[in-house]
């Protein structure tokens, strides 16, 4: 069975349907803000919990972005998260907890609803891409498996995920660097992560005001596997097979194709910064001898994922901002950078004396973390042809 998508030459239509699970969440009320503006995509249906549903959005949400609730999103009643109030959406986010995604985004994917999801259930699936848009794309190529095992007599559902925002902000440079250099062997890396990052109303206030919490539960485990699975490549697997015999594709998690097995280590934290996750990251490459820290930079600099020269709308002018400055990056200065937080910024560049070199990254999490993602990667999807 083929796994190659076919790309698609012709322009995206001037409007794609679009449908919002979760609406009044968080993640939610980012995707609604984005999406409001959007010059392709427009908003079609809103999903929420029962006691939203049958109210208008602006009476059930507890709106909590910095821009105005405003145009036609503000007035539509609340629908229930079933596929059948969606069905009128050629593709659906999900902004969902984690709690109650599980479910309703597997009945989406049933009711043929392409769906791209913040949400964690799916993202160690083998055959559901995990994806950083800035980054590996090329991951898309496993859904027509996806579709033929789970929906065999289907065409169009399929579901998508995107990464943890502690993952996504570190693993673009990382990708950026084994674009120029090889492959990496060992990373480290230690979080500074905001208060944002944990949702409203997030951390009680007694436990992070002039404090630091050096603890986020399921995080560091969730940095060390994703980043395996996003940098790593698509191989046959060892234990499925198709109902002809022939291997299955799955994830090799950076351990195929000759690379040494990358091992990471992650030490999360969470600190009194609204948005913004700063990362310490210090790595090892397998090359020998390493590159300097003034060729990370240019590597960085000059970056230039596959999402930019397409043409995606909500993709960042530069994805990776290199800071020469010795305090810079910043949250309070720097977090949104270029295109409204979709890139990343790095700073600090130097030689490592225990691996090879050190930096740190910044990245906004409630944009490339989270919402601004599963915009890019739908984006993505329609230029390529696999929604419609």
């Amino acid at each position: 069975m083929s796994s190659k998508i076919t790309p698609n030459t012709v322009s995206p239509p001037k409007k794609v349907r679009v449908g919002v699970l979760g609406a009044t969440g968080t993640v939610g009320q980012r995707f609604v803000t984005l999406l409001s503006e959007h010059p392709w995509f427009i908003i079609e249906a809103l999903g929420a919990s029962e006691r939203s549903k049958g109210r208008k959005y602006r009476e059930a949400v507890k709106w909590k972005q910095t821009i105005p609730l405003g145009g036609l999103a503000a007035d539509l009643i609340v629908k229930g998260c079933t596929p059948e109030e969606f069905k009128t959406c050629q593709l659906v986010f999900s902004g969902l907890d984690a709690d109650v995604a599980g479910d309703i985004e597997y009945a989406f994917r049933a009711a043929n609803i392409p769906l791209f999801s913040n949400a964690k259930n799916y993202r160690r699936d083998p055959h559901v891409p995990l994806i950083v848009p800035l980054v590996n794309p090329s991951h898309f190529s496993i859904i027509p498996q996806q579709q033929s095992l789970h929906s065999p007599l289907l065409s169009k559902g399929f579901i998508v995920t995107n990464a943890n925002c502690s993952t996504t902000g570190y693993v673009i440079p990382l990708a950026a660097l084994e674009k120029a250099f090889g492959p990496i062997e060992s990373v480290l890396v230690t979080t500074m992560q905001a208060i944002s990052g944990a949702g409203y109303p997030g951390v009680p206030s007694l436990d992070i005001l002039g404090n630091v919490v050096p603890y986020i539960g399921g995080e560091e485990e969730k940095i060390e596997w994703e980043t395996l699975k996003i940098l790593g490549g698509i191989t046959d697997s060892e234990n499925e097979t198709d109902k002809n015999g022939a291997p299955l594709k799955t994830f090799d998690m950076h351990q195929a194709g000759g690379r040494p097995a990358l091992r990471v280590s992650a030490s999360c934290n969470r600190v009194p910064v609204v948005d913004g996750h700063m990362e310490c990251v210090s790595l090892r490459f397998h090359r020998r001898p390493p590159p300097s820290p003034q060729q990370v930079r240019e590597a960085l600099s000059v970056f230039t994922p596959e999402i930019q020269s397409l043409g995606c709308p909500s993709s960042p002018r530069k994805a990776i901002e290199v800071f020469e400055e010795p305090d810079r990056p910043q949250p309070r200065l720097d977090v949104k950078g270029t295109h409204n937080g979709a890139g990343v910024s790095v700073g600090r560049v130097r030689q490592c004396q225990v691996l090879d070199i050190k930096f740190v990254v910044l990245s906004d999490n409630v944009s490339i973390g989270a919402a601004t993602s599963s915009i890019i990667n739908a984006e993505y999807a329609v230029l390529k042809g696999i929604v419609s």
